[in-house]
């Protein structure tokens, strides 16, 4: 007898199992899927930050500078320096013979002529000395007449044989011999009246007395003791020593002006004479000597001048402020930073110095970033970040306008 199953023990659908394993794999795989972009995200997350991190530690880490900049110099310089007025001649006198100061005719500040008589020295024991080889020479003098006329009387007996050849050769040699003598006591006698001449102090050359270091009654022991100095004050002279940086631009006949100090009238002009040949090797400076007319003496040896001289110079100098040069072992140099912030070392050469600025000649063009101040820490080649210095603001002028009533 057949029986029909029932529908309660039946199996189920083979399509609708495989429809939820479909589910669920896709459920498993969007969720693999999440889980991988959650973990990309948060990878990228994790390196953004490190590279944040290291950016920031770099820039706490990277030095920053302060920028100077440089401004264009003169073409044409005017280079000033110290002198002292002297005169065209100077010399000190002293005496040529010992004695006391009998009298002086000059004293300081007196203008005098060539061979002026400035003093006399009194020297008794040479007036004697004087007289005594006078009259020696009057001795050989008469003597020398005596052997010459003996030899006349000998030679006119020799040519009639009536004397020795013998006795003629001895009177022709006393005649020579109180010629010799004669000449011998007139040179003494020459060289006194030179010595007592030397008792006149007079003066070599025009001019003005500006010391007197003896008076009346002094010792005066020969060219030990300065008696007068003498000046010629017109014109004058000066001697300035030119630095090495601008040996090359001063020449013989240029144009300089000088200026005393104390005075409030305009400078005086006045040309290069001489220009030495060569540097001095101590101060690597350049002999000029220069020539000032003085026709009315106000100007005085000895004062304090300022020579002032144009130099034209071969390029445009920059100027710098003060506080962007280094020196060191290596000599003068500047720290530079370049359009990738990148450092450098230049040496320079430099120009004038104008206390808180400075000229550079050489080493630097005028679009370069300067450092101020730069750290002794800085190396070449390093990155650093670069601060323009901020400009001091102006002080405001205050209102001195009279209050409204």
């Amino acid at each position: 007898m057949n029986s029909i199953p029932s529908s309660t023990f039946a199996r189920p659908s083979t399509d609708h199992t495989h429809r939820t394993l479909l589910v669920v794999k896709r459920l498993g795989l969007g969720l693999l899927l999440l889980l991988l972009l959650a973990g990309a995200w948060r990878l990228a997350q994790n390196l953004q930050q490190e590279e944040t991190l290291q950016a920031q530690t770099a820039a706490s880490q990277q030095r920053s500078v302060i920028a100077a900049h440089s401004r264009p110099g003169e073409a044409t310089r005017k280079l000033v320096l110290p002198a002292s007025l002297r005169g065209n001649t100077e010399t000190q006198l002293y005496a040529r013979s010992n004695g006391y100061l009998s009298a002086w005719h000059k004293t300081i500040g007196d203008q005098v002529k060539k061979g002026d008589l400035l003093a006399v020295i009194d020297v008794p024991e040479l007036e004697q000395e004087l007289a005594q080889a006078r009259a020696a020479l009057a001795q050989v003098k008469a003597r020398l007449e005596l052997t010459r006329t003996t030899l006349q009387r000998w030679t006119q007996l020799n040519g009639t044989d009536s004397g020795t050849q013998q006795e003629f050769d001895e009177k022709r040699s006393a005649f020579l011999q109180a010629e010799a003598d004669f000449s011998a006591a007139r040179a003494n006698v020459k060289r006194l009246e030179n010595i007592e001449g030397y008792r006149r102090i007079v003066a070599p050359f025009s001019g003005v007395i500006t010391r007197r270091a003896v008076d009346v009654g002094s010792l005066i022991v020969a060219g030990s003791q300065e008696l007068f100095a003498l000046t010629q004050t017109d014109p004058l002279r000066l001697t300035v020593w030119v630095p090495q940086v601008y040996a090359d631009d001063i020449k013989a006949g240029q144009e300089v002006s000088v200026r005393v100090l104390e005075s409030q009238g305009k400078p005086v002009s006045a040309h290069v004479d001489h220009v030495a040949g060569a540097l001095d090797p101590v101060n690597r400076s350049r002999q000029v000597d220069i020539t000032l007319p003085n026709k009315d003496g106000k100007l005085l040896p000895g004062s304090y001048v300022e020579i002032s001289i144009n130099v034209a110079g071969k390029s445009s100098p920059l100027v710098v402020p003060a506080n962007v040069l280094v020196i060191d072992q290596a000599g003068p140099h500047v720290v530079v930073v370049d359009a990738e912030h990148r450092v450098a070392f230049r040496p320079v050469k430099l120009g004038r110095d104008f206390g808180r600025e400075l000229e550079i000649l050489e080493g630097i063009s005028a679009s370069d970033t300067l450092v101020a101040s730069p750290s002794d820490l800085l190396v070449e080649g390093e990155t650093v970040g670069v601060v323009e210095a901020q400009a001091k603001p102006a002080a405001k002028a205050k209102d001195k306008s009279p209050a409204k009533s």
